[in-house]
């Protein structure tokens, strides 16, 4: 085993990650376990270095196959091109789960992003600082088996099935180290306001393609649940990242408004104006 190689099973020790009470792993030691030791390693891990590998147990890999059972056909039906195409490019779906220094060596070469690993959810101002550098901070964690289509954070499903694709398109990349730029320049209300519009764009974006609505956003691709269902049961307004920057927010329930731009590249153009707007500022 490689020194940087996190094993798969683990011993229970009293837990570090904080969990809530309605988390799905909540009462068991043994995944919480596991979230303590990969939590460990993203600590002790330095900006630059090989992210550590983690040996996924067949529990976790077994997850990720049933996530992808609900979302490949979704996938290839309810996806734009630009992200449907670099998908079956990738096929995320056709394998055990990816190792994120793998994506860094690899496709996410192309555009020059990689991934580095994180315990948790981190402060927005880490969060923008990493993309204006090119790096997405990345959990490699897996959901808690018991149900598989649903997770109150951000998993290894999230950050691999939602972005990872996303971010090997160079002009993706680019918005997105826009984004970081923008918001470490900013603070108090401006910074709410393009975390908002990432919110509405990066995680849960809408383009139209042959007059049908299509996912864009890592929050839509990554959830069964969401992108079944956001053009039936959210609110699809035409894309104004004015309106969508006073917009407020739930990350706890599904998209009850979202916004649609009328095409790819209308949509590539208006979050690069906006932006540019704030930076020339």
């Amino acid at each position: 085993m490689r020194p940087d190689t996190l094993p798969g099973p683990f011993s229970v020790a009293p837990p570090s990650v904080e969990l809530a009470e309605d988390h799905p792993g909540f009462a068991d030691p043994v995944y919480r376990a596991r979230r303590d030791a990969i939590a460990r390693a993203a600590r002790h891990h330095v900006s630059g270095h090989p992210a550590p590998i983690v040996a996924y147990t067949d529990d976790e890999q077994a997850t990720w196959r049933a996530v992808w059972d609900e979302l490949l056909p979704l996938h290839r039906s309810r996806v734009c091109s630009v992200l449907a195409e670099r998908g079956e490019e990738l096929r995320l779906f056709d394998g055990p789960i990816p190792w994120i220094e793998d994506l860094n060596r690899g496709p996410l070469a192309r555009s020059g992003f990689r991934f580095e690993p994180v315990e948790g959810l981190v402060p927005a101002d880490r969060f923008f600082a990493a993309l204006a550098d090119g790096v997405f901070l990345s959990t490699q964690f897996m959901r808690h088996s018991s149900r598989p289509l649903y997770t109150p954070e951000p998993d290894v499903v999230h950050e691999l099935v939602g972005h990872a694709a996303s971010l090997t398109v160079p002009w993706i990349a680019d918005l997105a180290r826009s984004f970081g730029r923008a918001a470490s320049r900013a603070d108090g209300e401006l910074r709410r306001r393009i975390d908002r519009v990432f919110w509405f764009t990066m995680e849960f974006g809408v383009v139209e393609e042959d007059g049908e609505p299509r996912a864009f956003g890592a929050g839509l691709l990554s959830s069964a649940g969401e992108l079944a269902r956001f053009d039936a049961e959210a609110e699809l307004l035409p894309l104004d990242l004015e309106r969508a920057s006073h917009s407020e927010y739930d990350t706890d329930s599904m998209q009850r408004r979202l916004f649609v731009a009328p095409s790819i590249d209308s949509f590539r153009a208006s979050i690069a104006a906006w932006l540019g707007r704030i930076l020339a500022d």
